[in-house]
């Protein structure tokens, strides 16, 4: 089953923004009550039986069940007989609340994350239409329930053959977004490895180097608006909480993030095209890029976003048939591309590549690339560029260069077939 997720901007009129307004005001009170619902219950357990809690808790009778997502529910369903302003939302937009509410708790417990925050008037956002007719689309107009026909911007056709399963309703500084969710009952073979192969090295001083010589710098484009977004940040400290000032100052914040924002994802998407233009065969280095962000450069980190960039890299990659995968992200700086003996830790100042045994010289950058480049050829045809095939060291073997080795091997990498799709 392949699913495909596009956007387009939708354009609706005053009637129909403000139910947008509504169910986004409805969803949020039902995220804060469940879960307050779930931490009380919570709370009420961790007490110990001969003492009280420190803090004013609710009593809870001991045989009440958790709050899980099928008795919030079932709780929902009997509240909507009673109370008019949930009677006023579609009923499977709230569900899919409660179903948010559950995989935020599944997240806490498998990935050891926090507990899930309340939601104020800013931070929801979205909901969700788990189900869509299938006549709902006519030219560039959908049919959304509660809402009616709304018109989109019909940015990129949607392609033939796809079934419309989902829309998400987002709301952003720029207005009102759709999100489509698409699905067609296909299969289709993971990407093989062939071609010209590219290693490319991230970085900050240069956002990337590739195996091939090419240095891209980083557009920095938060540099750029961080004196006026620090200067309005500092205006909004000083608003009166819920105050019109205070909310027109937070909607001018949040129009200059997405100024920053979406150039910066244009950016991405034009160089992995490029990228993809260089090589059928792509690798990268497996990085936790959460660890950049904590650090002494974090924000010259999170403005060149390589871990935005890596997911849609591989999107890109997978759409253009070129084959994208990670490598060992260890010492690639501290090993020679060209004789693979390790030239020991340079430290960050040191932007030339020298190495002791070989005499190759290139720049810090693009021997780590190679590096990931050998790396990933090594992993795709399970023996090293440096390996020796035609058996070194035995009675009349002839022992050959290594860089006729690394020819051959991308030469046999250039012949491996490419699979259709199915």
């Amino acid at each position: 089953m392949l699913t495909l997720t596009y956007e387009y901007k939708l354009i609706p009129h005053a009637r129909q923004i403000k139910v947008i307004e509504h169910t986004l005001n409805i969803c949020r009170s039902v995220w804060n009550y469940a879960l307050r619902e779930r931490k009380d219950w919570l709370k009420s357990r961790k007490s110990p039986v001969n003492a009280c809690s420190i803090e004013q808790e609710y009593i809870i009778p001991p045989d009440l069940p958790y709050p899980n997502y099928h008795n919030q529910a079932k709780a929902l369903t009997e509240a909507k007989k009673t109370n008019e302003i949930l009677k006023s939302v579609n009923a499977q937009v709230l569900q899919q609340v409660l179903r948010t509410l559950a995989r935020s708790f599944a997240d806490m417990q498998s990935k050891n994350l926090g507990l899930p925050r309340f939601k104020n008037k800013y931070r929801m956002r979205s909901y969700v239409y788990p189900q869509m007719l299938k006549d709902c689309l006519k030219a560039n107009q959908i049919k959304l329930p509660q809402l009616g026909w709304v018109k989109f911007r019909l940015s990129s056709k949607i392609p033939d053959g796809f079934e419309i399963k989902q829309a998400r309703i987002v709301r952003k500084a720029s207005g009102y977004f759709m999100m489509l969710s698409l699905q067609l009952d296909v299969k289709i073979p993971d990407v093989p490895f062939q071609g010209h192969p590219l290693g490319i090295d991230l970085g900050l001083d240069k956002f990337l180097a590739t195996s091939d010589g090419e240095l891209v710098e980083r557009p920095r484009l938060l540099n750029h608006l961080h004196r006026k977004l620090k200067l309005l940040q500092r205006r909004l400290r000083n608003k009166q909480k819920w105050s019109k000032n205070r909310h027109k100052l937070n909607q001018k914040i949040a129009r200059l993030h997405q100024r920053i924002s979406d150039p910066r994802k244009d950016w991405h998407f034009k160089l992995a095209h490029h990228l993809c233009d260089q090589a059928q065969s792509i690798f990268i280095e497996d990085i936790d890029f959460r660890s950049w962000g904590r650090g002494m450069l974090s924000k010259h980190c999170l403005d060149a976003a390589c871990g935005q960039f890596v997911t849609i890299l591989k999107w890109v990659g997978w759409k253009r048939d070129v084959y994208v995968a990670e490598v060992d992200k260890n010492f690639t700086s501290q090993i020679c591309p060209n004789c693979g003996s390790h030239t020991g830790k340079k430290t960050l100042d040191v932007r030339k590549h020298n190495c002791p045994e070989c005499g190759y010289k290139t720049h810090r950058d693009v021997a780590a690339a190679q590096v990931i480049r050998n790396r990933g050829i090594e992993k795709a045809l399970g023996h090293s560029v440096l390996e020796n095939a035609c058996g070194d060291g035995l009675t009349g073997a002839v022992t050959p260069s290594q860089e006729s080795v690394k020819q051959e091997i991308l030469n046999v990498s250039l012949r491996i077939p490419r699979h259709s799709v199915a």
